[in-house]
């Protein structure tokens, strides 16, 4: 294996060739049933993210040079998987790149967050007017928001946080003096999650965080995260042309006068990239980078949101053979199945009667009428939980106490059952989250051991909240603590 050196003005090019070279290659299946065809664009192409899994079930891809492949999401923000009996070839452009926040420049868009890519979250709103604070960006590592303004004595906003994922998003910078906010009003850099393996889920990156308006003029919105991708096939997959999932950048401001703008919000962090094949090579360009917080010139002394952390780039194959630096650096191994089988999960069927919409906004998802009577009836949906557990329930009002309801034992079989809670909803708009728990065999926990740095998991938790994600947290038998992400509905 070669190495690339480094110094303070460069990178030496060089070849980074990774090889897993077996005499006798084993026979990697995509699990791809081939009924969608060959795939052959031979112009700029937009496809729809199928229903409801997000899989395309080719036969060969050919991407040729100079062709860009962009995809619109589906209702349940799954990520975008290629799967292929034959090949892949990409000489163009696959791109799964979170979108940037609106400029604020007066506008309707003002505020508005940038949209995640495919299996990515979006960042925050931007505050309006008279200081008013901007949202957090969604998904696990999303940017903090910004609140209020820096001092009883300054006219400005202060910024959002940048969306973390497999680094934390970074928090803004000080502003001009004597304008500079403090740990009270900044939106903090998110947090990291989720594996390097990018199994058991595959999720894409966290929203920035909007910031703060200023006195007269608003705050922008955070970028999205970037999105995630899976190109698995059971030939070869070859690249020379690029995968990008980066984070969106944050809104720009328009000067005002007087110093009385907001600030701007957090870069979404990058998404994820995961390819998988009995043969992987190329010397293309795989980037997962997060968004950049806008700094440009007349922003009149407002703080600067933070940027987004970095992505997460997985190339597994019995023979690699990649020749081209990553960004962020890639980890690699032999091929894992393209799916992790069995994966727990839990989400909110519906409330009240009325079902939860499969791409909830975190607004106003669920609206009963006003003269719905409690007990209000709350079912969910399982898979892959064993029967006879129960599932609890927090409703969370804007005002008020935290209600807590315990469901029914979860009926029907293991790979889907039911449960329906009854809760005493309080008036006005709550946020639902649910939870449950359970122990799990010993065959099934050494299975999940590959989720848990090799240690055999004891006990699986779920949590499913109004955040637009959900948690797996794996617990081994000393008591370790695993959790990932998984894509599920918000609640409201």
């Amino acid at each position: 294996m070669n190495t690339c050196q480094h110094s303070n003005f460069f990178y030496k090019v060089c070849l980074l060739i990774l090889s897993f070279i077996s005499f006798s290659v084993s026979a990697f299946d995509s699990g791809s049933t081939g009924g969608d065809g060959e795939f052959n664009p031979t112009t700029n192409t937009v496809l729809a993210v199928p229903e409801p899994d997000g899989i395309f079930n080719f036969t060969n891809v050919n991407i040729p040079a100079g062709v860009t492949v962009t995809f619109t999401k589906n209702a349940a923000n799954t990520p975008v998987s290629i799967l292929a009996t034959g090949n892949v070839v990409i000489n163009g452009t696959i791109d799964v790149t979170g979108g940037a926040s609106a400029n604020v420049n007066g506008d309707s868009d003002d505020g508005q967050p940038g949209i995640g890519g495919p299996g990515g979250f979006d960042g925050g709103r931007g505050g309006i007017f008279s200081f008013s604070g901007g949202s957090t960006g969604l998904g696990l590592g999303g940017g903090e928001r910004g609140v209020g303004k820096a001092n009883a004595f300054s006219r400005l906003g202060c910024a959002g946080g940048g969306g973390g994922y497999a680094t934390a998003g970074n928090s803004p910078s000080s502003g001009t003096a004597p304008n500079q906010c403090t740990n009270s009003n900044i939106g903090v850099g998110g947090g990291t999650y989720g594996s390097a393996r990018l199994l058991p889920v595959l999720t894409g990156g966290s929203g920035g965080g909007g910031a703060s308006g200023g006195e007269r003029g608003l705050g922008s919105g955070g970028g999205g995260g970037g999105g995630a991708i899976l190109v698995s096939a059971t030939g070869t997959v070859t690249i020379n042309g690029e995968i990008n999932a980066n984070g969106g950048n944050s809104g720009s401001l328009i000067p005002l006068p007087s110093s009385t703008q907001g600030a701007t919000g957090g870069g979404g962090s990058g998404g994820a990239i995961r390819i998988v094949a009995s043969t992987i090579n190329g010397s293309g360009n795989l980037t997962a980078v997060g968004g950049i917080a806008w700094s440009g010139n007349g922003a009149g002394g407002s703080q600067v949101g933070g940027n987004g952390g970095e992505g997460r780039i997985r190339l597994e194959a019995e023979l690699l053979q990649w020749s081209q630096l990553t960004t962020p650096i890639l980890t690699s191994g032999v091929p894992s199945p393209s799916f992790a089988p069995n994966i727990p999960s839990i989400v909110i069927a519906s409330v009240g009667g009325i079902a939860v919409p499969a791409a909830p906004t975190g607004v106003n998802d669920v609206t009963l009428p006003d003269d719905t009577p409690n007990p209000v009836d709350v079912v969910f949906n399982t898979s892959n939980i064993p029967t006879g557990g129960t599932i609890n329930l927090i409703a969370t009002p804007a005002r008020g106490s935290v209600v807590n309801a315990t469901s029914g034992l979860i009926a029907g079989t293991e790979a889907s059952g039911t449960a329906t809670a009854s809760i005493d909803l309080p008036n006005g708009p709550s946020v639902l989250v649910a939870t449950t728990s359970f122990n799990v065999t010993a065959s099934i926990g050494k299975d999940f051991s590959k989720y848990a740095m090799g240690e055999e998991v004891e006990k699986v938790q779920l949590s499913v909240n109004g955040e637009g994600f959900s948690e797996t947290k794996f617990i081994t038998v000393s008591g370790k603590e695993f959790t990932y992400p998984s894509n599920a509905l918000a609640m409201h």
